[in-house]
């Protein structure tokens, strides 16, 4: 198996589990994540994924490159978008999302890193987008997304070097959100995700929605689509529940409604 899957209350943990490959990703990885994320949308018991590496070595060292040597410029354009709109799918998801990154995080690992809403990493986390040293370029949204998280000089010294970083270089330039000791990496990103899944699902997944596309978006039709969530976050029924239960200091119990 390709992927590892364990449930600890509503965190859904998935794991890459190619260690002999540092977790490459290939067709087989692609396809049980796609089957695991059918999965994960459809059960209301999980509120928040997690995703990390098989081992301390590596948590995604990239694509495997075994898999580009029949690739032509066809092929190649195809496989981008099919592994595009997977990527696309995590970051739309109504359910948050936490990448653990453990040891090695290169090029497709760190683009799928990207498509997660949040970003944590441990002491041995190393970070580089090396595609240029095979003579292409990121096509999973690295040049993309990259610049989008920690602004165009690094993405442009990260993605035209094929350099790594260490995690305190990955941290300071907010590539990732916290740094850890290894042994504290995955409890913490579980107790992230299960604070976001014990939220107001439905307002969790407004808020990811109102943060993405407004991101794609001018500030003044940014702040529209806001309000538009805004809007629809007041007829919910958790929104009337929220209230409730703070005016009346109790713990609120929301229904996802």
């Amino acid at each position: 198996m390709a992927l590892l899957r364990e449930r600890r209350g509503a965190v859904e943990i998935v794991t890459f589990n190619r260690p002999e490959a540092l977790n490459a990703l290939n067709r087989q990885t692609f396809e049980e994540l796609e089957a695991a994320l059918d999965e994960i949308e459809r059960d209301d018991a999980v509120g928040a994924m997690v995703f990390t590496g098989a081992g301390e070595k590596s948590f995604v060292a990239g694509a495997d490159i075994r898999q580009f040597v029949d690739l032509d410029v066809w092929t190649s354009g195809e496989f981008a978008e099919r592994t595009l709109r997977l990527f696309r799918r995590i970051e739309e998801s109504p359910k948050p999302s936490i990448a653990a990154v453990n040891g090695f995080c290169l090029g497709g690992g760190v683009e799928f890193s990207l498509s997660c809403d949040v970003r944590i990493g441990a002491e041995n986390a190393r970070f580089g987008q090396p595609e240029v040293n095979l003579g292409i370029i990121p096509g999973w949204g690295g040049t993309q997304r990259l610049q989008r998280l920690v602004g165009p000089g690094w993405a442009r010294q990260l993605i035209l070097t094929g350099d790594m970083i260490d995690a305190q270089t990955a941290l300071r330039i907010g590539l990732i959100n916290e740094l850890l000791p290894q042994p504290q990496l995955l409890e913490r990103a579980v107790q992230i995700a299960q604070r976001m899944g014990g939220r107001a699902r439905r307002a969790v997944a407004l808020a990811k929605q109102a943060i993405q596309r407004g991101a794609e978006m001018p500030l003044a039709e940014g702040l529209k689509y806001e309000t538009a969530m805004w809007q629809i976050a007041f007829e919910s029924e958790d929104r009337r529940e929220g209230v409730g239960a703070f005016l009346e200091k109790r713990e609120p119990k929301f229904k996802g409604r």
